[in-house]
């Protein structure tokens, strides 16, 4: 019997179809931008696509939302009937994703058992969010997984694999397995290709798992907290959401054997904390519709101290720096992120968090706006502030730019 918490899963990946127009990036891109999602649909019009399949959430509170929510499970179902999806069954997909710089990111493709999973701060499962879960987030997103028959992933989870034993030695052997896609992706996202791992190669993988799991914990000696197998590193409100629904279920059908029931299952991209094109980018904070002057010296005379973390703010065409005061938290991030919640409660301001330097510095030259570029997360600092601290302050760190963010490409029958 399999006691590993990520699995083979029956894959679903479309077939004669364009791969270009199929995928799109992760919902919860470019959320201040619906430019972007305008080219989306107009690239993908009458072509077999994931954006018929999800709800970007830049349409989250617009007209559009209800309408295209009501769409995707009819669109769903209307896909399965059509025979667009191949099956592969008890499978993984190894994953090579080339990024903007030429750096190729690995992954591999397969199902997380949710019920080794939690979102809680504090949690002491196997695997665990890296960031406090924002709640009003999930019900949008169970809107739509609720009533789907597939699901389609944009969720990253990470490993603390120092010495390579997960999924670089099945890229080292994919010149022997199918090769399931190879393609650019759409807006700038660089190239992916996607190999089928199945059989015997399924079999050594788990074995390599059950051994790894079972020794994890010998990496986080001394160190306070229970020691967790998984991080989720991008897309945790996704998991969350799953979680959610798959708790519904169970609350609705009392008694009920679900042990085996497809929903009890999410599948995910694993990927390597120490692969090298691994980078962490930081994600940055505007805050709009404020008094910006007023946030400012608030912020100056509440959390400031000399040596502090530097940090820049934009206004308009201003801009300085500020020095957050290390002793309120082991992070810049996180002194910030703290000042803003408590000053958003009492204050006028909508916060928005954003990727890239430049897309900060234009969102903070509108009126009654202001921005704060981020220093980002050492990649070491992860796992052990999981397990130590229990989560990381929300939006701590970014696996990339926006553009490298996970594609929705392969899906997974979760009724």
């Amino acid at each position: 019997m399999n006691n590993n918490v990520f699995l083979p899963a029956d894959i679903l990946l479309p077939k004669n179809c364009d791969m270009s127009k199929w995928a799109v990036i992760a919902c919860d891109q470019f959320t201040s931008d619906q430019a972007y999602w305008e080219r989306v649909r107009a690239n993908a019009e009458g072509s077999v696509s994931t954006i018929n399949l999800i709800l970007p959430e830049a349409e989250l509170g617009t007209e559009k939302e209800a309408a295209h929510t009501a769409a995707i499970n009819k669109t769903m179902a209307q896909y399965m009937e059509n025979d667009v999806f191949e099956t592969y069954p008890n499978s993984l997909v190894y994953v090579e994703r080339t990024l903007e710089n030429g750096s190729i990111r690995k992954g591999l493709i397969g199902m997380v058992d949710l019920d080794a999973y939690d979102y809680t701060v504090g949690a002491s499962s196997a695997i665990r969010a890296t960031e406090r879960t924002v709640t009003e987030r999930i019900p949008p997103r169970q809107r739509v997984r609720r009533d789907a028959p597939i699901e389609l992933p944009h969720i990253l989870m990470l490993c603390d694999d120092h010495e390579k034993v997960l999924i670089e030695p099945i890229g080292a052997k994919k010149d022997s397995m199918k090769k399931l896609y190879d393609f650019d992706l759409m807006e700038g996202g660089g190239h992916i290709a996607g190999w089928l791992v199945d059989g015997k190669d399924v079999d050594a993988f788990n074995t390599v798992l059950a051994d790894y799991s079972a020794n994890v914990g010998k990496k986080y000696e001394g160190l306070k907290g229970v020691p967790m197998v998984f991080a989720v590193g991008d897309g945790n409100h996704s998991l969350a959401t799953a979680k959610s629904c798959y708790e519904e279920l169970k609350k609705n059908n009392p008694g009920k054997d679900l042990s085996n029931h497809p929903a009890r299952y999410a599948l995910v991209e694993l990927e390597n904390i120490h692969d090298p094109a691994q980078a962490f980018e930081p994600i940055h904070r505007v805050i709009f519709n404020t008094d910006t002057r007023k946030l400012l010296d608030t912020l100056r005379s509440t959390c400031c101290a000399e040596g502090g973390y530097p940090v820049r703010w934009y206004i308009g065409s201003e801009s300085g720096t500020i020095y957050l005061d290390r002793a309120k938290s082991e992070l810049a991030v996180g002194v910030l992120q703290t000042f803003l919640d408590e000053y958003l409660k009492e204050n006028p301001g909508e916060i928005d968090y954003i990727h890239d330097d430049d897309a900060l510095i234009s969102l903070a030259a509108k009126e009654n706006a202001i921005g704060f570029l981020l220093p980002a997360m050492e990649k070491s600092q992860l796992f052990r502030g999981v397990i130590a601290d229990g989560v990381l302050p929300r939006k701590t760190f970014s696996m990339g730019h926006s553009r490298e963010k996970r594609y929705y490409l392969e899906g997974r029958r979760i009724k």
